[in-house]
């Protein structure tokens, strides 16, 4: 049986991989099918792990093999502010969601390079808010700007509809939204105003209507100019005072006081019952639960009748195929969302536009335009025509 080539690396180097990963020992014991000794072993640098060792864990990091070789570990920006308030994971987050996090810092630093390439604006066309000023007029001041007029948000077909009328309106204030799975019990969306272009992130687990809210809401974080990472929930009661600010413009936004009053006394006789409900989330497109709140909160309906309806929409997260689960980074397989399809909505169509731009212009090769879509050679005219900048 032939020799196992063993590796010379820095412990630091070896135990710092593993943290930033969100792993523990004994999840890389169990990956190497080793003891938790032999691991302790080769982060105290007393054993030398193998190469097949370090190929294993560089799959399961999603790192190059060349991170495991470097002399010293990597110094990468802190994680966003924890505003997620979950008991006892403070600064504590899920494998995929730190995983997604890093490729968010990864794109936002690309988005960067090829903007200037280019003679891109990359400083957001926004006027920085503070918790002193209202949410509520600057809801007011957005719908605006966005040409968001109640007849329109009628007029979407679907909620993806506006999502994407939203999402573009972001983009071409230079803000850049992508979508990748996250557990939804672990983080919905952050927002990275640290750097420019200024980026956030939603989960794709999520539903479509708590999507487009989680999207106004880490808006808002980027007008506070607060790099987050939260769960965002308008029901959630005591929560300090920038979550309730983001939620409360979020809220305004999407269904303004004015009109849901009108809304509500439209249709005052029958406020609660399914029908109602189902005919005015699809016409609004945002969620159930956010209109029961708003019917509490504008005094339509009890805290009692509240709690009793909201219990027949309590959220649950949405089905993933299993393929699409186990890699989030593979190429489609049958049966799953097409390459090109998942592509744009990952990273919309300013960021392949972008890579568009730069790649005719010769500033970036072939290869760097498919790693930095992560898509194959296959799909990149198909996602180039359906990007619509």
């Amino acid at each position: 049986m032939p020799k196992s080539i063993t590796t010379e690396v820095n412990p630091k180097v070896f135990t710092w991989l593993r943290e930033s990963a969100g792993w523990y020992v004994e999840d890389v014991a169990r990956r190497l099918n080793t003891s938790t000794q032999v691991v302790a072993s080769i982060e105290s640098g007393t054993k030398a792990p193998t190469l097949r060792q370090l190929r294993e864990l560089s799959t399961a990091y999603q790192r190059p093999l060349a991170a495991f070789l470097l002399s010293e570990p990597k110094m990468e920006k802190p994680t966003p502010k924890d505003y997620r308030m979950l008991p006892n994971k403070k600064d504590v987050f899920d494998r995929k969601t730190i995983l997604v996090l890093r490729k968010a810092r990864m794109l936002q630093e690309i988005g960067g390079e090829l903007s200037r390439n280019i003679d891109y604006q990359t400083k957001p066309a926004i006027e920085r808010a503070r918790v002193s000023d209202s949410p509520e007029l600057l809801a007011g001041k957005y719908r605006q700007m966005f040409e968001l007029t109640e007849e329109k948000q009628k007029k979407f077909r679907t909620s993806y509809d506006l999502f994407n009328y939203l999402r573009d309106r972001m983009e071409d204030m230079n803000i850049l939204v992508f979508q990748y799975s996250m557990p939804v019990e672990d983080a919905r969306g952050f927002a990275l105003p640290d750097e420019t272009p200024n980026v956030m992130v939603l989960s794709s687990k999520d539903s479509i209507e708590a999507r487009i809210f989680s999207m106004m809401h880490e808006f808002a974080h980027i007008l506070l100019g607060e790099t987050a990472i939260d769960f965002p929930d308008f029901t959630i009661p005591h929560q300090n005072n920038i979550e309730a600010w983001c939620n409360r413009f979020a809220s305004t936004f999407l269904l303004p006081k004015d009109m849901a009053i009108n809304l509500f006394i439209s249709n005052k006789s029958a406020l609660t019952e399914t029908a109602t409900l189902n005919a005015l989330s699809r016409r609004y497109k945002v969620s159930k639960a956010m209109l029961l709140f708003n019917m509490m909160k504008l005094d339509f309906i009890s805290e009692t009748k509240y709690a009793e309806v909201l219990e027949r929409y309590k959220p649950q997260e949405p089905e993933v195929a299993e393929e699409e689960e186990k890699d989030e980074d593979t190429e489609t397989k049958k049966g799953g969302i097409a390459a090109d399809v998942r592509c744009l909505s990952r990273v919309g169509n300013k960021f392949i536009s972008l890579v568009a731009n730069n790649y005719d212009r010769n500033h970036i090769t072939y290869t760097d335009a498919l790693n930095y879509l992560s898509i194959k050679s296959k799909n990149f005219d198909k996602v180039l025509a359906k990007a619509k900048k």
